[in-house]
């Protein structure tokens, strides 16, 4: 089983890359080589079935040569985010859209059609949504991001109709709890805001308690991804909006107060951009019936959402007078 990762250094590529290491296997197979491909890939630890491709997506001749030997898995997750991709409209063409048309181009195979499992993104509905909504809600993009990210489903169906792609392509919530660093993400505060409160560290939330957000760990969102490889003959339908957890910042801050200390409470403050939280902020209850029928899973609860996506806080020894340090 030869198995590729585009954006293998990135933060869900890295979690991917090390679990299908510790696995071992996929789809029945033993995963011979893991082929990982990036601009750097430095957040990898070393294994022989790992071969590394440095270089950039928009390369097509590094696609070949990744490609050259077969491949029968790919998770296709490279991208330029959304804030990013819009500030810098053909950095994000070349890389979200045209790149990912050479890939499925270059996958294409009718006798033995490799399974790709493409990262889309919640942002294809736009940010105009019902008070509830459910897996059928129409598209409506409004970033430049989002309608790419549409478009390639769009390819990816198209292809897995002729039997020449087994695509398969999940839509993704905000990923928690991203590395604190600059990263084009307009909804970066969800996994800074986890970062400073388990940190004690002061922060000032862009968007009001009263936002709500789809929210989901990186542990999560991997086991999401192998499951959609995994799936043998899932049907027709081939974009799956997963489960997510709707909540409000103020249940994720009462989340966190429960684990890292009430104490820590009195660091957050909000100035909300109205903005913003119109785009990031809004999100309904969502039912995924479909998703869920075949597998696919959100964290649980908040509590559980916030284990899987920071590290356990530190343990206080006690002291022998009874008080703790």
């Amino acid at each position: 089983m030869r198995v590729m990762v585009t954006g293998a250094n990135g933060f869900v590529g890295r979690e991917l890359v090390h679990r299908l290491l510790d696995k071992g296997q996929l789809r029945g197979e033993t995963i011979t080589a893991l082929l990982v491909l990036d601009q750097k890939l430095d957040g990898l630890r070393e294994d022989r079935r790992l071969r590394r491709h440095f270089g950039s997506i928009t390369d097509p001749a590094l696609l070949r040569r990744a490609l050259a030997d077969g491949i029968d898995v790919v998770f296709h997750l490279v991208s330029i985010p959304g804030g990013a991709a819009e500030a810098q409209y053909e950095l994000g063409y070349q890389v979200n859209l045209q790149a990912s048309l050479e890939l499925l181009q270059q996958l294409r195979n009718d006798e033995r059609p490799p399974v790709l499992v493409y990262a889309s993104s919640v942002a294809v509905y736009g940010g105009e949504l019902p008070a509830r909504m459910n897996e059928t809600q129409p598209t409506a993009p409004q970033l430049s991001y989002a309608a790419h990210k549409l478009m390639v489903e769009t390819a990816l169906e198209d292809l897995a109709r002729r039997g020449e792609v087994d695509g398969r392509a999940i839509r993704l919530p905000g990923i928690v709890a991203r590395p604190r660093e600059p990263n084009g993400l307009r909804s970066a505060f969800m996994s800074d805001l986890l970062h400073a409160y388990a940190s004690g560290e002061s922060y000032c939330c862009p968007v009001s308690p009263a936002a709500t957000a789809w929210w989901m760990s990186a542990r999560c969102c991997v086991a999401n991804l192998l499951h959609a490889a995994e799936l043998i003959n899932p049907g027709p339908a081939r974009i799956w909006q997963l489960p997510v957890l709707q909540l409000s910042i103020a249940q994720v801050v009462d989340a966190l107060a429960a684990i890292y200390g009430e104490d820590n409470r009195s660091n957050i403050a909000f100035a909300p951009d109205p903005q913003l939280e119109a785009l990031f902020g809004r999100f309904p209850a969502l039912r995924t019936p479909n998703a869920r029928a075949l597998g696919f899973k959100h964290d649980g609860t908040a509590s559980a959402l916030l284990r899987n996506a920071l590290p356990a806080p530190a343990r206080r020894r006690p002291m022998r007078n009874g008080a703790t340090v």
